[in-house]
């Protein structure tokens, strides 16, 4: 396929540079989380995209054509030509440059839309028998609740031509499938659902990869392609079957494998690790399917070359070896990617195993219940939910194993709370709106922001702008606050990790009152368009467009930045010699007391690391390097080894910041001139933030100074207070801690002693239920603490003598409860469980608890309501023994 895959490529990409797009043709993904208005760079772009798409996860494997991971080959056209040139470059494409013929080739439309059929019939030469208008649901594209849109042409390729013209359904899926779609947006869609025609019209293509593969490669659907074959071939080797004679279900179970396989290890290749949030969560999802999917076709490790029994490690290696044609960044992240899967699949067969368990016993329940009750047993449909959603267990296992126990499942109670499930998860994702030219724009007409930052923090400018909550206003009096625009400016807009700049705007007084004007400026962000929007707060005088202003940057707090944004980047450089040149950003906050750093990486730092971290950086402070500052274009810096912040848009021009022979970054933030201005660097904190995500905190320059100040005092403070030497403070402090531990012990001992002792009293006030000769005790101990409450326990059971019964209750302090059950072999043996026990009487006390079928203890918040449980607990213990002797 890799020759078949560059022809593609050659044949799409025939104009324009590769661009980078989010939004998609109908029936994507859209991933537009900030909408905005930026001016076109070029008037045609055609993209490869790798796109991962989870909503409907639910039909890989089962569909021919249905994937989490596709790539998307694009044409895009932004004013430039349109439907017309679309229509023919589509079809000469498919039908010259791919040599599909034409006679198998079907074209939708949407159903007004008459100038695309009029283009297919009346200059393509499509027939009208192979045109179908079709409704708004198929052919009609939209960005959104509002925004963009328009209709849609699409281009089918028909597998058995020979069943003719009559009654076809483009939806066949055993016939046709749709590969090109090409979307005409030439309306704006606004606030009450009207459409208004575009100024700029523009073209939006997308072919998919895969699909294209199984028509060119002649095979039944897209997983038999060889972008995907070989890994199914793989998965069929380690579950020992034959993929061409096995049944159909066992094949959909490989395509899952095959599928999600490759969705895996390109996320992981492109630094998406697993979590339980964002894009994690999805990568979690995804390798998770497959182990359990694995487990299914009877996997359960990777057979020869297998590391620790996971066998995703030997299916990714399939994954890596198929992509080296195409992108061999993969092979070079092999390792992290195997050990990362490692690592998640070993964690979840735990979590697996624990589902078991608790399915048998689930199971075990159900067959007690419709022995007590009469019944067929039944697994309600909540705990099989319960298994799925926590345990990540399938559904069909729990059927599975039910059936070979005789037991069946409540499946409609199932299918309930999956749909309740999906309907929170759907009522958590915000809508998106987005709006052409319907409203006020403060931006037309104003040119970007001028920035002048890097080399002054001092600057003459001209208001162009001013907002008060939202609005434009032309004057602003004092006390109020305001969004200012400046022509010019010297102040840094947050972006990159590093917080805006603060300062003060200046004004002279007008002739007439003379009065001058100060605005305190606070935070600094960037708008559409590059425009720099100033949060200010007006202290004296007036503000008002047109003003010229002095602005004057706060030149203490812009060094601390500027210090811990370089210190950043060294902070990187030494984490990737220290701990591996796999770990990659993963987030970063520059601000002017402190430095944050987010890292990938699967295990804490030890202390040990974090001294060698912050010697390198220390040794790169000393060592006085003049940075170098380039302004280049983007390949020309991935060339020369920058580092690129994964997920970060860059432009065709981007800016080098490098300290020599040890960091070289693309960044657009501010810098010290020579690393001697940080002065010291110290970690404060490290740990974990995310499944795979590491967090550093620290303090460098000033802000390093004032940590290290305090410190000091703090171990002054010590020193007088332990009345020794600061190097003898770790001793002293040792000693202390061993003489307190000596005490807690002496104290627990008398404790447990003088509830042993108040025990011994109760022993008088043991029963015994009925004509058996169980012996019972259920008393309130008053304060006793908890642990104590539970060597009460233990020793009066062991004294009562088997079978024995006790229960114990106290308030250890203000708006707690206590309680414990011991129950002897006996009594446990007549089906009576302390656990289950006493976690039900907890429940009078505004608590729970519960434990082994022969101890249990639970805690509770009312210790009003303690005599009460008590005098249940002994109504309930008289009632079940009496019943189990009778």
């Amino acid at each position: 396929m890799t020759m078949q895959r560059e022809s593609l490529l050659r044949a799409i990409s025939t104009e324009v540079s590769l661009v980078s797009l989010q939004q998609r043709h109908k029936g994507r993904q859209i991933s537009l989380s900030h909408p905005r208005k930026e001016p076109r760079r070029v008037p045609r772009a055609t993209t490869s995209q790798r796109c991962i798409r989870t909503n409907d996860i639910i039909n890989v494997g089962r569909t021919a054509r249905h994937h989490t991971f596709f790539e998307m080959l694009g044409n895009f056209s932004f004013g430039d030509y349109f439907k017309r040139e679309a229509i023919k470059w589509a079809w000469e494409l498919t039908t010259q440059e791919y040599g599909l013929t034409p006679e198998r080739l079907w074209v939708s439309v949407f159903k007004d839309d008459d100038e695309a059929f009029s283009i297919w019939r009346d200059e393509v030469g499509v027939s009208v028998e192979r045109i179908k208008r079709m409704g708004e649901e198929d052919n009609f594209w939209t960005s959104g609740v509002t925004g963009p849109c328009g209709p849609c042409s699409e281009i089918y390729y028909d597998f058995h031509p020979e069943r003719g013209y009559l009654d076809t359904d483009l939806g066949d899926d055993s016939r046709f499938i749709e590969f090109y779609n090409l979307v005409f947006m030439q309306y704006n869609k606004k606030d009450d659902g009207s459409l208004e025609p575009l100024k700029q019209k523009n073209i939006d293509t997308g072919m998919g990869l895969e699909r294209m593969a199984q028509i060119l490669q002649k095979v039944p659907n897209n997983y038999e392609t060889d972008l995907i074959f070989p890994i199914i071939e793989k998965a069929s080797e380690l579950a020992m079957v034959s993929y061409k004679e096995t049944d159909d279900k066992t094949k959909t179970y490989l395509k899952v494998i095959g599928d999600h396989m490759r969705a895996v290890v390109y996320l992981l290749s492109d630094g998406v690790l697993p979590s339980n949030i964002g894009r994690g969560y999805v990568v979690r999802r995804l390798i998770r399917r497959v182990v359990r999917t694995g487990r299914l076709l009877g996997i359960k490790c990777g057979g020869e070359g297998n590391i620790q029994d996971a066998f995703l490690p030997v299916l990714a290696d399939t994954v890596i070896d198929l992509s080296i044609p195409i992108d061999s960044d993969v092979k070079t992240r092999r390792h992290r990617i195997i050990e990362e899967l490692k690592r998640e699949e070993q964690r979840f067969v735990q979590t697996l195993e624990r589902g078991e368990k608790l399915l048998d016993q689930f199971l075990a329940d159900a067959v007690s219940s419709a022995c007590s009750n009469g019944s067929d047993p039944c697994l309600s449909g909540e705990s099989a939910f319960l298994l799925y959603d926590t345990y990540g267990f399938p559904i069909e296992i729990t059927a599975e194993v039910a059936e070979e126990r005789g037991v069946s499942i409540d499946m409609e109670r199932f299918d309930i709370e999956m749909e309740k499930q999906k309907r929170q998860s759907q009522a958590a994702h915000n809508v998106v709106k987005l709006s052409i030219g319907s409203e006020s724009d403060l931006s037309t007409g104003i040119p970007e922001t001028k920035f002048l930052g890097y080399d002054d923090i001092f600057s003459s400018s001209t208001v162009k702008g001013l907002l008060m909550e939202g609005k434009p206003v032309m004057l602003v009096s004092e006390g109020n606050e305001v969004d200012i625009l400046l022509d010019k400016t010297p102040f840094y807009a947050e972006s990159g990790g590093q917080i805006g700049d603060h300062g003060f705007l200046y004004a002279a007084g007008d002739k007439e009152n003379g009065q001058k004007t100060i605005v305190e400026i606070k935070d600094v962000q960037k708008s559409p368009g590059n425009l720099f929007m100033h949060k200010g707060t007006v202290k004296e005088g007036a503000l008002q467009v047109g003003t010229e202003v002095d602005a004057a940057v706060d030149a203490n707090l812009r060094q601390r930045a500027k210090v811990h944004h370089t210190a950043t980047h060294l902070l990187q450089s030494a984490l990737k010699s220290v701990i591996g040149g796999e770990t990659s950003q993963a987030g970063s906050l520059v601000a002017f007391d402190r430095l944050r750093f987010d890292f990938t990486f699967h295990r804490p730092l030890s202390d040990t690391e974090i001294m060698e971290i912050e010697g390198l950086v220390n040794g790169w402070i000393g060592d006085a390097t003049q940075l170098q500052t380039k302004v280049m274009p983007l390949g020309d810096a991935k060339n020369a080894g920058a580092i690129a912040m994964f997920g970060e848009k860059y432009g065709e021009k981007v800016r080098v910041v490098e300290v020599p022979g040890v960091s070289m970054e693309l960044c657009g933030g501010t810098h010290v001139s020579n690393t001697s201005e940080i002065r010291g660097f110290k970690i404060i904190s490290e740990q974990g933030i995310a499944s795979g995500v590491r967090r550093i905190e620290a303090v460098a320059g000033e802000a390093f100074i004032d940590y290290i100040a305090a410190r000091d005092n703090y171990m002054k403070h010590l020193c007088s207070m332990l009345k020794v030497k600061a190097e003898d403070v770790t001793e002293r402090v040792e000693s202390l801690l061993e003489e307190l531990r000596t005490v807690r012990n002496e104290a627990s001992a008398t404790r447990e002693k003088l509830a042993i002792c108040r025990a011994s009293i109760l022993t008088s006030k043991a029963f015994t239920i009925g004509t058996s000769s169980v012996r019972v005790i259920v008393e309130n101990m008053d304060d006793t603490d908890a642990d104590s409450l539970r060597t009460a326990a233990e020793y009066l059971v062991g004294t009562l003598q088997d079978p024995a019964a006790v229960v114990l209750g106290s308030s250890p302090c203000e708006g707690k409860v206590s309680l414990v059950a011991a129950f002897s072999p006996g009594v446990v043996g007549l089906g009576i469980q302390a656990g289950k026990f006493i976690g039900g009487i907890a429940k009078f006390c505004g608590g729970g608890g519960g434990g082994k079928p022969n101890f249990a203890q639970a805690g509770g918040r009312k210790p009003e309501n303690l005599m009460g449980a008590l005098e249940k607990a002994r109504e309930q213990l008289i009632a079940s023994i009496s019943e189990k002797t009778s």
